[in-house]
């Protein structure tokens, strides 16, 4: 349980309890060294945590940058293949001096079952 939701369920009277309580037994002398004491403690706990989270957040990043170094851009097929890819530019040109493109080879049908 957090120390928040601690402190959410304690009433005003439940607190005045507890100074009184904390001011019988250490003394009116030695309670605002231990407050300070604590608040410090909790200054250093809160400044380790954020740290962390910073350092946690730097790793996360540095690992993302690397995974996109790793992954390659698609290869282009070498020239003249079968599989090398047509622009639409070349197939629907409109200037009327260069010549048209060459028409797809007729695709072969497979014959229907019997």
């Amino acid at each position: 349980m957090a120390l928040g939701s601690i402190m959410i369920c304690m009433g005003f009277s439940e607190t005045i309890f507890l100074f009184v309580l904390a001011l019988l037994i250490f003394g009116p002398k030695k309670l605002p060294e231990i407050a300070r004491q604590v608040g410090k403690a909790l200054n250093e706990f809160r400044r380790a945590s954020n740290e962390f989270k910073a350092q946690i957040t730097s790793e996360i990043s540095q690992l993302e940058m690397e995974d996109e170094r790793q992954i390659l851009p698609p290869a282009q097929p070498p020239v003249g293949a079968v599989a090398s890819p047509v622009k639409p530019a070349e197939i629907y040109s409109s200037d009327p001096t260069t010549e048209p493109a060459p028409e797809p080879p007729p695709l072969l049908k497979a014959a229907p079952d019997a």
